[in-house]
């Protein structure tokens, strides 16, 4: 039985990212992240944290002079001067690093690769459940007004079946911590999300890229960020972002 509610769970979540819990308390955690979306958005975006003070965190070696000057200081007993050292600076020279990467990556909330790794998430979560389409309807006139009050701008809604990408709905996601349009489209076997959020940012061109296996094609227009995932072939998938880049 789970005893775990969310604000427990959210409390060990570090924790269990960090592989220090015990191993009952691990399953525990593993089972409520597994059962509440809540809970699993909170794993995914504390990963991404983890992810992303691990790529900015830089690494400070020790000046030579200072290095020397111990040495000179002590010869006799070089290694304990050494030791000395890292003792005394290396604790804040580790807390210097992880400072300035909370700040990089706090101050760059859409900053592009965590955006890409959460929207490949989100395309996973929509296919193992029955939450793809908040609204089910390929009529773009039922889809767009559907997300009316439900969002702060108006995502651009179109349907291209007569090319081969029917519209399949719509939903409501969440990304970079701000509430998201998520429309599904498909083609053949295949259902390709495409998230749309606000920016204040420049236009900028169509990018693709392989995450997990999947084909994520992403630009920013008309202060709008589109970000399309899909295990679709990587030149269909590139096909239809010109059709949404065009129509948009």
């Amino acid at each position: 039985m789970n005893e775990l509610d969310c604000t427990v769970c959210q409390t060990l979540m570090h924790g269990y990212l960090d592989k220090e819990l015990d191993p009952a308390m691990t399953a525990k955690v593993a089972a409520h992240v597994a059962g509440c979306a809540e809970c699993a958005r909170s794993h995914e975006q504390a990963k991404l944290l983890v992810t992303g003070v691990k790529r900015h965190a830089p690494y400070f070696a020790a000046p030579a002079s200072l290095t020397a000057s111990l040495r000179a200081i002590e010869p006799p007993s070089k290694s304990r001067a050494i030791e000395r050292w890292r003792s005394w600076f290396a604790p804040a020279f580790s807390a210097a690093a992880l400072a300035l990467a909370v700040v990089l990556y706090v101050a760059t909330p859409v900053s592009e690769q965590p955006l890409m790794d959460e929207a490949v998430s989100s395309h996973v979560r929509s296919l193992m459940g029955t939450h793809l389409n908040d609204v089910v309807s390929s009529d773009r006139h039922t889809v767009k007004p559907w997300f009316t009050g439900k969002l702060d701008f108006s995502p651009p809604v179109f349907d291209y079946a007569a090319q081969g990408y029917p519209l399949l709905g719509g939903r409501l996601d969440y990304l970079q911590h701000q509430t998201t349009a998520a429309l599904s489209y498909g083609r053949a076997k295949h259902v390709i999300n495409v998230f749309i959020l606000p920016t204040p940012e420049a236009d900028t061109p169509p990018q693709t890229q392989a995450i997990r296996g999947f084909n994520v094609v992403s630009w920013q227009q008309n202060h709008m960020r589109f970000v399309l995932v899909s295990d679709l072939e990587k030149g269909e998938l590139e096909a239809f972002s010109q059709l949404l880049k065009n129509g948009a």
